[in-house]
C-alpha cells in the first residue's frame, strides 16, 4: 500500500541575522508611525489598533538605506524560494509596509491578490504576540469531512500557527489564506508585510 502526498502547500522560513538592521528597520517604523498623516487616519479609520504604511506609503525602499537594504535580502530570498517551489520566474519586489500592533490587536484572515508571493519579517515581538495562522486552502470544499484528531500530524490539519520572533522571515505564496492572532503582549509588535509580482 502507498499514501502519497499531492498539492503540498509551502511555506518558507528563513532568519535575518543582522541585529543592527533590525535595530534600523525598528527606528523607522516608530519613526513613520508618529510622522505618516495618512497612514495614521487609515488606520484609525479601518479600526487597526496601531499603525501600518499600507494604504499611505509605497515607496519605502527610496525614503530609508534600511528599507533599501532589507528589499535586497527579501528578493534573494524570494528567488530561492521561487526556484524551490519550480516556478521559472524572478519575482520583483512589488510593494512593502510596516505594522505595528499594539496590544489587542490582530488581523483578520485574507489572501494578497495581484501577487505571487507574500511574506512578513518581524522585527520587534513582545511576550504574548499572536502567531500567524495559515488556513488549509481545501477548506471550503471539505464539505462533510469529519474533524481531525488534535493529534493529527501538521499537514492534516486545517491550520497551520508559527509564533513570531524577532529576525523571522516568512514567505508564502499569495493565495494562501493567513491571519494575524491577537496580540495579547504588553509591548508593540514590529513587521515589515511586502508582496512579489
Amino acid at each position: 500500500m502507498t499514501i502519497r502526498t499531492l498539492f503540498a502547500t509551502p511555506l518558507y522560513e528563513a532568519e535575518l541575522a543582522d541585529d543592527a538592521l533590525l535595530a534600523e528597520l525598528a527606528h523607522s517604523i516608530r519613526m513613520l508611525a508618529e510622522d505618516d498623516v495618512a497612514g495614521q487616519r487609515w488606520s484609525a479609520d479601518k479600526g487597526y489598533r496601531g499603525y501600518t504604511s499600507y494604504a499611505s506609503l509605497n515607496d519605502l525602499p527610496r525614503r530609508d538605506p534600511a528599507f533599501d537594504d532589507l528589499k535586497r535580502i527579501l528578493t534573494r530570498h524570494a528567488a530561492k524560494f521561487a526556484k524551490d517551489l519550480a516556478w521559472d520566474v524572478k519575482p520583483k519586489l512589488d510593494s512593502l509596509w510596516v505594522n505595528l500592533l499594539k496590544g489587542g490587536g490582530h488581523h483578520s484572515g485574507h489572501i494578497h491578490p495581484h501577487s505571487i508571493l507574500s511574506g512578513t519579517l518581524y522585527v520587534e515581538v513582545p511576550k504574548g504576540s499572536g502567531d500567524i495562522r495559515f488556513e488549509d486552502p481545501r477548506s471550503g470544499l471539505m464539505m462533510a469531512a469529519p474533524v481531525r484528531r488534535d493529534d493529527a500530524p501538521e499537514h492534516l490539519q486545517p491550520y497551520a500557527r508559527v509564533a513570531p520572533r524577532p529576525g523571522l522571515i516568512l514567505l508564502w505564496e499569495s493565495w494562501l489564506r493567513h491571519e494575524v492572532m491577537p496580540n495579547a503582549g504588553k509591548g508593540e509588535r514590529l513587521s515589515v508585510s511586502f508582496n512579489f509580482a
